[in-house]
């Protein structure tokens, strides 16, 4: 999965997806008929079709960290975009690319772990800083300011015998990575299908609720990431990676379309492909926005199960990745008319 690794290898916080905006561009010009930007920074593909019209979704932008301040001593305090615990930033390496241009390094921690003091308790977030190994009059010439963002700079890494990836930003490469995958695979399909790669769905769900205004698909399909819950498997919950993609029936913010449901459970059976149920009490998705734009276009979400999400050491499975391809795919390749 060398696309992914490259995917996820690039920053893209919410807010600054443009490079993660090129690379995709670059991959699906090949597989569709159109393809711009609109004003908000979505990225949108059409594969033309004289079939039924379906729009694909996958938001581009990871967590991240902004520039909030910089203290007398040269530490540089940040600021979370989407929602990041402080815990999992200790210690994490940061690039941060200054108004001059010049790219800095650092590393994130607080005051405890630099004197090497206990710690009594978790940090907050305005504890958290960037240590850049500069003074003030350093960080200030340096370009340094509010506003910068600080890369976090974990890569991918294959573990168990290549069958699980690891790196930050696998939510959401890893829609990203499957809509390219189902882009080569339905160009020849006579579904009229929209792929949509959305911006700042960490920070509040924004390119989706934009990027309808030109589109009118008659069902949509957001493919995300969904936190696994190994751990709970003696009482009786299922997302746990390798036991296939999940279905979205619940979050904590919509009911998704059983129709749709209904399509994706019948081809997982036809394939012998298992998948998980996910009815959540937590979080939401791009499927949010879409399910209730303009006159309300009926969707649901597919998931892959990761472990340690928002964080930059998220895990996955490949085998979830390559089954939520097919399944979709399977749907799609002779795309059937939405019942309500």
């Amino acid at each position: 999965m060398e696309l992914l690794k490259r995917l996820t290898e690039e920053h893209g916080p919410s807010g600054d997806e443009g490079k993660i905006r090129e690379i995709i561009k670059k991959e699906i010009k090949p597989y569709v008929d159109e393809l711009y930007r609109d004003k908000f920074g979505n990225l949108v593909a059409r594969k033309k079709g004289k079939g039924t019209s379906v729009l694909l979704a996958a938001h581009m932008d990871e967590i991240g960290v902004m520039v909030k301040s910089i203290d007398v001593d040269g530490k540089v305090y940040i600021s979370p975009v989407g929602g990041i615990e402080p815990v999992v930033l200790l210690g994490e390496k940061v690039k941060i690319i200054s108004g001059t241009g010049k790219t800095v390094f650092g590393i994130l921690t607080c005051k405890e772990i630099q004197d090497g003091a206990e710690l009594t308790a978790l940090p907050a977030m305005e504890d958290v800083y960037a240590d850049v190994g500069m003074c003030a009059k350093e960080v200030k010439k340096a370009g340094i300011a509010p506003g910068n963002y600080a890369y976090l700079m974990k890569g991918y890494m294959e573990m168990a015998d290549g069958n699980v990836v690891s790196g930050k930003a696998l939510d959401d490469r890893i829609g990203c990575y499957i809509l390219l995958e189902l882009a080569k695979k339905l160009k020849n399909s006579n579904a009229d299908v929209y792929y949509v790669f959305t911006v700042q769905e960490e920070i509040g769900l924004y390119g989706a609720k934009t990027s309808l205004y030109s589109i009118d698909p008659e069902y949509a399909i957001v493919v995300d990431v969904t936190e696994s819950d190994d751990g709970r498997l003696h009482e009786g919950h299922g997302k746990c990676l390798g036991h296939g993609p999940v279905i979205v029936y619940k979050d904590a913010e919509m009911i998704t379309n059983k129709c749709i449901n209904d399509w994706l459970i019948k081809a997982a059976k036809k394939l012998k492909i298992e998948v998980q149920p996910d009815v959540g009490n937590f979080g939401t998705t791009d499927a949010l926005s879409v399910s209730v734009s303009k006159g309300g276009i009926p969707c649901t979400a597919v998931g892959v199960p990761v472990r340690n999400i928002h964080s930059t050491t998220s895990v996955a499975n490949k085998q979830d990745i390559k089954d939520a391809i097919k399944i979709i795919y399977e749907v799609l390749k002779n795309p059937p008319k939405v019942c309500l």
